[in-house]
């Protein structure tokens, strides 16, 4: 089974060690069993060192030229970030990078140009037309000097921008002779454009540049896979294209993950069937349901968690994550998971067989800046199972609204055994549950420790499990708990 960490959170120091520090975590990574870890941007940014990486300013700079103040980006350095990947490579686990193509920030010169103003919340309503703008459009890159690439970004390249230097105003501007593409988000009537400059993907020029620093960068970096960000502002049929050059590049499938932001899965659907199916999806309307849970004092009909989910519709080409580094609190999109309802998230998504887990850095490390402390001892023993197991099968019990389980077979280390999960918003109690009858006689015990009175399955091979109030609880073999808390624990403790 895939599990991936997002290995970072929005609140990290800008003190370019980073890299460094996740080079020596990759021990950890492994123990615990993820096999892929998502890296935040590594490309130079607007505000370079203080910049989490989405402010994309030079895309050939991964911490290698002096721009925007510093030589480093805020993760590291261009030697660090490859000695990371050939790190992780080096240990089986695979690096995926963060992908940011719907804008440009932080240009080196303005340029006067004629664009039109389109109302805020109606992107094709025209509120003023020809309007004679003074737009930071011009990225020259001096402190790269041509190297690798000498291209010149302009005004040609962007379909338009939300600031107009010349009246030191904020307005949306759509650039004379670009329109904005079409086959985007209806969100604002057309949502296109999202922030900064944003990229013309009709225009030739625009595409040849970003084929010719993939090519660069997965010859460079020997990346595994990607994080597309913002694809609900990209023209939906773009990334075809320049994924299919990437996997004949790579010989190899790569993974790749897309962020669109909706909680409305047939927007989701719809994107997936425009996008020639090498893209899966982050599945934010299930994010959505947990947040409900976390948040109605217990009025969260826990047999709908999954109700129009990616998980329900499409569980091959589904991201399952609890939250990220944009719902953390603070950020443009907080949906924050609240504390006492994470374990039951994460059991969720880690102790199923659908889907693809991803496991939010801030979860399992904490957010120092926020004061907020790790899940803990459970994510972790949770996590362990998950990345060390095949998860064979899988028998729902969802018949109460407050208390739902489920049981499945596994398969350790060539062994088969048993696993039964039972959680709940509100109410605890107890539910009878057959794991298989190849488990009959078998002694299951509590792997979170909630419950110290061990239970013997019966000849069916179940058992009535228990669960505390607003809690999770998971049964395995007894045997097993010498196999997967040394796997929870962290290194060198």
């Amino acid at each position: 089974m895939k599990v991936i960490l997002q290995a970072f959170e929005w609140y990290l120091p800008a003190d370019g060690k980073h890299w460094k520090k996740l080079t020596k975590t990759i021990p950890d990574f492994k123990k615990m069993g993820f096999s892929g870890i998502w890296l935040p941007p590594a490309s130079k940014a607007a505000s370079g060192m203080e910049d989490v990486g989405y402010g994309t300013y030079d895309l050939f700079d991964l911490g290698e030229f002096d721009q925007k103040g510093t030589v480093s980006t805020k993760y590291g350095t261009k030697e660090d970030y490859l000695e990371l990947i050939n790190k992780l490579h080096e240990n089986d686990l695979e690096a995926y990078a963060d992908i940011v193509f719907n804008h440009m920030m932080g240009a080196d010169e303005t340029e006067t140009i004629e664009a039109d103003v389109k109302a805020e919340d109606d992107r094709l309503n025209e509120v003023e037309s020809d309007k004679a703008v003074e737009v930071w459009t011009k990225f020259t890159f001096p402190g790269r000097k041509g190297k690798y690439d000498d291209y010149i970004w302009t005004s040609h390249n962007f379909t338009g921008v939300d600031y107009d230097e010349r009246t030191d105003e904020n307005e949306i501007l759509e650039f004379e002779g670009h329109d904005w593409d079409d086959n985007v988000d209806d969100e604002n009537n057309n949502f296109d454009f999202l922030m900064g400059a944003d990229l013309d993907f009709s225009v030739p020029e625009t595409v040849a540049q970003l084929e010719k620093w993939g090519k660069w960068f997965v010859d460079t970096t020997k990346i595994d896979g990607f994080r597309l960000d913002a694809i609900k502002h990209i023209d939906f049929e773009y990334f075809k294209t320049w994924l299919d050059k990437r996997k004949q590049q790579m010989e190899k499938e790569p993974f790749v993950v897309g962020e669109y932001w909706s909680d409305d899965i047939e927007k989701l659907e719809y994107y997936l069937s425009q996008s020639g199916g090498q893209i899966q999806l982050f599945d934010v309307p299930l994010h959505f349901n947990l947040d409900q849970a976390a948040s109605t004092n217990g009025d969260f009909d826990m047999r709908g968690i999954y109700a129009n989910t990616m998980i329900e519709r499409h569980p091959e080409l589904a991201v399952s994550f609890v939250d990220n580094h944009d719902t953390q609190e603070g950020q443009a999109l907080e949906s924050w998971v609240q504390p006492w309802f994470k374990e039951q998230a994460y059991g969720l998504i880690l102790l199923r067989k659908r889907g693809t887990p991803c496991v939010f850095w801030g979860d399992l490390y904490g957010i120092p800046e926020q004061n907020v402390e790790p899940v803990g001892i459970n994510l972790r023993r949770m996590l362990a199972l998950c990345g060390h197991a095949d998860f064979v099968s899988e028998y729902d019990y969802f018949d109460d609204a407050d208390r739902i389980g489920w049981t499945n077979e596994i398969e350790i280390e060539g062994e088969k055994t048993g696993l039964a999960t039972l959680l709940t918003n509100r109410k605890g109690g107890t539910k009878y549950m057959i794991v298989n009858e190849s488990q009959a006689g078998k002694v299951y015990v509590d792997l979170l420790g909630r419950h110290t009175i061990p239970v013997t399955l019966d000849e069916k091979g179940g058992a009535e499990f228990h669960v505390d109030d607003a809690s999770i609880s998971v049964w395995i073999d007894q045997d097993l708990l010498s196999k997967i808390n040394p796997l929870a624990e962290l290194e060198g403790e």
